[in-house]
């Protein structure tokens, strides 16, 4: 439990709650440049009629997609976790605390969409 008595350390938590969220949507992001260069590489390629096959480009991108989605959902435990250390004098009254991970949980939710549909939709 926290004893500073202080809002900034909830501020602080916040910030780092959404410096989470940046990373996770960078590497959502890279996962998805990644995947589909492999595609374009593919296109590009002379050798037509020959079916797409799954290289390492593309498992590359969706790990790198999978990361992202489970750095958003840890993001959110974390905060979650640090957000019952502080005493309720260390929150502004009357401040929404689930914004931040509100967006988290959004950003982790199309990351797992995104990924299924890749692995699984249209694109082979």
């Amino acid at each position: 439990m926290s004893d500073l008595n202080d809002p900034r350390v909830f501020f602080a938590a916040e910030r780092t709650l959404l410096a989470w969220n940046r990373t996770s949507l960078t590497l959502l992001a890279l996962g998805f440049a990644i995947e589909r260069f492999g595609l374009f590489l593919h296109m590009l390629s002379p050798k037509n009629g020959e079916l797409l096959q799954r290289g390492v480009s593309f498992w590359i991108g969706i790990a790198f997609m999978a990361l992202g989605t489970v750095s958003a959902a840890a993001a959110i435990v974390q905060y979650r976790t640090v957000l019952r250390t502080l005493k309720p004098v260390e929150i502004p009254e009357g401040y929404r605390t689930n914004a931040g991970v509100y967006v988290n949980l959004v950003v982790a939710l199309l990351g797992v969409a995104l990924t299924v549909y890749l692995f699984h939709g249209p694109g082979l």
